[in-house]
């Protein structure tokens, strides 16, 4: 079995970032009847830039933690930084979806279709 290389982590957070991220705004929006392929534009536009500033600190936050990267799910080093990683990156993203909101995008563009 070939062991994973640092980066394999990393690549897998970041895609179920975007696919939880972009996944929980469509699902309103599908189930409104709106098609597909529409609801994922209308995702990316809203979510596109906010899901990128907590993946880029959330990671930064994970790898700048010793050894929270080599720890195992059983880790409470893992579980803390972890924490400390989400909660650091809801701090730096809430004033950029603030921002966002204020000049009618990010969830202000998914909100008239409910």
């Amino acid at each position: 079995m070939q062991q994973a290389r640092p980066r394999d982590p990393l690549v897998l957070a970041v895609a179920l970032g975007f696919a939880f991220g972009f996944g929980l705004t469509m699902l309103p929006l599908v189930r409104s009847g709106i098609p597909f392929r529409q609801a994922l534009r209308l995702a990316v536009a809203a979510d596109l830039f906010s899901i990128t500033v907590m993946e880029i600190v959330d990671n930064a936050v994970m790898l700048t933690v010793p050894g929270a990267m080599a720890a195992g799910l059983a880790s409470g080093v893992f579980w803390a930084a972890l924490a400390a990683a989400l909660v650091t990156a809801g701090i730096v993203a809430f004033p950029v979806n603030r921002w966002l909101i204020a000049r009618g995008r990010d969830h202000a563009v998914v909100h008239a279709h409910h």
